[in-house]
């Protein structure tokens, strides 16, 4: 299965594409630009928002469910909103369909047409800000501190399995306060805690960073985001977390009395990020023979196929096996005893490493007989013979030396692949490689835009740690106060 994989070299794109499709993760479906997610793709996005959930709710976040449907008219209410997704709307005008006289099955009842158009989704802040002005008069009603699991559509014309759907899964985080500085400092939390995330559960190192104007959230005032490069040197925006000022409060007319006895308008941020995680996670540590997990996201983090022949054979695996398979269990980690027989055992070994299962153990008759058992790592392909005795730390060990060691090797092509640029012709000849380019900006969106057109790289973040360095714009040459993160992107 794997052996027929395309190669990252000769088409990343089909090796991509393939690889989602060959490890039953999704696949399209009959409407266009929509995908089912297999369940075991599924399950690694369960994992995921499993975690993500945990650590909205440890910094006092709380989930809720808003309407899939917004009326029109409520886009219309901040302006820059609705020019940023208005391209993108799916509209629904009736409410009914009919047989259609002509015998040609059904069709939209004209009778049934709607008063006022409702639009799906692509964001909730409309229809969430609406909502916030029946339930915040006082400042004791704030702050809100929200989060929705949820799908959206935006309709995408060019689209690609996890990367860019019409309709993806994510998680919304809506929060109103009292103070400017509250929403704030909200905004860089979150944005800590998506960093936190990337690197410590999916083993992806990022980049903290906001976003130029042109870049930023239709509605915000700012917009700031974790970027990571995939391998083939692209930066992928895996999560942004945006300070809305008072913008959705002015457009919605939510007011609190402050503790002055004065009317003031609520502070707002929204934060999301989405399935487009599980591409990022793909892209960022798979190789030629399938996906690379980390250990922490992994469904299966442990499997073990028994090589025998006959029924006493098995048997004799089973009872070595069984205990070790429940004390595995007993400490969190998952494990999967295949002991099907409509594989071989060189297929189950194929299957798996496509799979992206971190530990693959396999025992036979004649490990039984010298006390040992073959362990496979999936990152680095190497199989040691070991003790059987003691396996069950090992495995443990092993596993976290899994997740630090893929972790390790993404930062480690990250900085191969970053590089500081100071002329035009510099840049021009870097793009084409790939990878970060730290270069100098003279701050104008109409030198980003012409930068974009000649190059299609966009300017991804200025970075939160970057220090103020006086220089000049690759581009035009004028005076610049500190450098930022170029790349072409997904």
């Amino acid at each position: 299965m794997s052996k027929s994989l395309p190669s990252r070299a000769e088409n990343y794109s089909e090796w991509y594409n393939e690889l989602v499709k060959r490890a039953d993760l999704a696949e399209n479906s009959a409407v266009r630009g929509c995908m089912i997610i297999k369940p075991y793709g599924y399950s690694i996005w369960e994992k995921m928002q499993r975690a993500l959930d945990d650590m909205f709710k440890e910094t006092g976040h709380v989930n809720a469910y808003f309407p899939l449907l917004i009326p029109k008219s409520f886009l219309s209410k901040e302006a820059s909103h609705v020019e940023g997704f208005a391209k993108e709307c799916a509209v629904v005008t009736h409410y009914r369909l009919k047989n259609d006289p002509n015998g040609h099955g059904v069709i939209v009842d004209p009778d049934a047409k709607l008063e006022e158009e409702l639009i799906i989704r692509p964001t909730s802040e409309t229809v969430i800000w609406s909502t916030y002005k029946n339930w915040v008069q006082s400042y004791r009603d704030l702050p809100i501190l929200m989060n929705q699991w949820a799908n959206v559509m935006r309709w995408e014309m060019r689209t690609r399995l996890f990367l860019r759907t019409a309709e993806f899964l994510w998680q919304e985080g809506h929060t109103a306060h009292a103070t400017k500085e509250e929403a704030v400092e909200e905004t860089e939390q979150m944005l800590n805690i998506y960093s936190e995330f990337a690197e410590t559960f999916m083993a992806m190192p990022v980049i903290k960073g906001r976003k130029t104007a042109n870049e930023r959230f239709a509605g915000a005032e700012d917009t700031y985001c974790i970027e990571a490069m995939m391998q083939d040197g692209k930066a992928l925006q895996a999560g942004t977390s945006h300070f809305l000022g008072q913008n959705f409060a002015k457009a919605f007319d939510v007011k609190f009395l402050n503790k002055a006895n004065q009317q003031e308008f609520v502070w707002g941020t929204s934060w999301g990020v989405s399935t487009r995680l599980m591409g990022a996670l793909i892209m960022a540590h798979s190789d030629d023979q399938g996906l690379v997990l980390p250990p922490k996201l992994a469904p299966i983090q442990v499997v073990i196929v028994p090589i025998y022949k006959g029924e006493e054979q098995l048997n004799n695996i089973k009872f070595k096996i069984d205990p070790l398979v429940s004390a595995l269990k007993k400490r969190g980690i998952s494990v999967k005893f295949d002991i099907s027989e409509n594989q071989s055992p060189g297929f189950k070994f194929a299957e798996y490493e496509l799979k992206g299962v971190p530990i693959r153990l396999a025992i036979g008759n004649r490990d039984i007989e010298n006390g040992t058992i073959e362990l496979a790592r999936r990152d680095t392909r190497v199989k040691t013979s070991l003790p059987f005795d003691g396996i069950e730390q090992v495995i443990v060990d092993t596993l976290e030396d899994i997740q630090i060691s893929i972790y390790q090797k993404a930062l480690d092509f990250r900085a191969a692949n970053t590089f500081e640029v100071n002329t035009w012709d510099e840049f021009l000849v870097k793009i084409e490689e790939g990878g970060f380019l730290s270069a100098h900006w003279d701050g104008s969106p109409e030198t980003e835009e012409k930068i974009k057109e000649l190059t299609k790289a966009t300017i991804r973040c200025i970075p939160l740690d970057s220090q103020e360095e006086a220089g000049k714009c690759i581009l035009t040459g004028n005076p610049s106060k500190q450098r930022v993160i170029f790349a072409r992107a997904y």
